[in-house]
């Protein structure tokens, strides 16, 4: 089982991490299935990280793109700052599949980062935390995310997360406005977090 908080630190996000897991596991088997891969579609996962993808896909023909390198990542991977441009052509994967990444990006760039992923892939799937949830989900702390940042940055320290960054989550118009109709995943009658899919087919 992927371990969702590696980096973070402390008791909490140990317990955390195997519940993420399970829940990011939940997730998949509900919600990828509506891309509609065929197989030997090529997928691009952006944000990938050390696995990304691959822990719930082996199988998949999977390219993965990080702002860090990623040494030990098993397969193809590119660096790139898909903000920035991606370096690809037109369409060239069938889907490109970003999970828990455009919170990171800032605001300011998210437009240019939507229209690369839309750019390279004639479908998409892309997941992200709702603003609307109660839990920050990378410090683990309540309410954190309604804060105005310099305020964040001081509650930040006594969370899960290890070093400070001001991540944005998004609510479900912003996510809507950059890659379509969003659906809801719940934890209860709560929103967790927004997911988008293009199909490719």
């Amino acid at each position: 089982m992927q371990d969702v908080y590696a980096t973070a630190r402390g008791p909490l996000a140990r317990m955390a991490s195997p519940l993420a897991a399970r829940a990011r596991a939940r997730r998949h088997v509900r919600f990828f299935g509506l891309a509609r891969l065929a197989a030997g579609d090529r997928v691009l996962d952006v944000g990938c990280g050390r696995l990304g993808l691959r822990a719930l896909e082996p199988e998949l023909q999977i390219t993965g793109v990080d702002l860090r390198e990623q040494p030990a990542y098993p397969g193809r991977f590119v660096r790139a700052d898909a903000a920035a441009g991606l370096p690809f052509a037109d369409r060239e994967f069938d889907l490109v599949y970003c999970s828990s990444v455009i919170e990171h990006v800032a605001p300011r760039r998210r437009a240019a980062f939507a229209s690369e992923l839309r750019r390279v892939g004639r479908g998409w799937f892309v997941q992200t935390p709702a603003r609307s949830f109660p839990i920050e989900p990378h410090s683990l702390l309540p309410g954190a995310h309604w804060l105005a940042p310099r305020l964040r940055r001081a509650y930040w320290r006594l969370g899960a997360a290890g070093e400070w960054e001001d991540i944005a989550l998004l609510s479900r118009g912003e996510l809507e406005g950059l890659f379509g109709p969003a659906l809801p995943e719940r934890s209860g009658p709560l929103v967790k977090s927004w997911v988008c899919v293009q199909p490719v087919r």
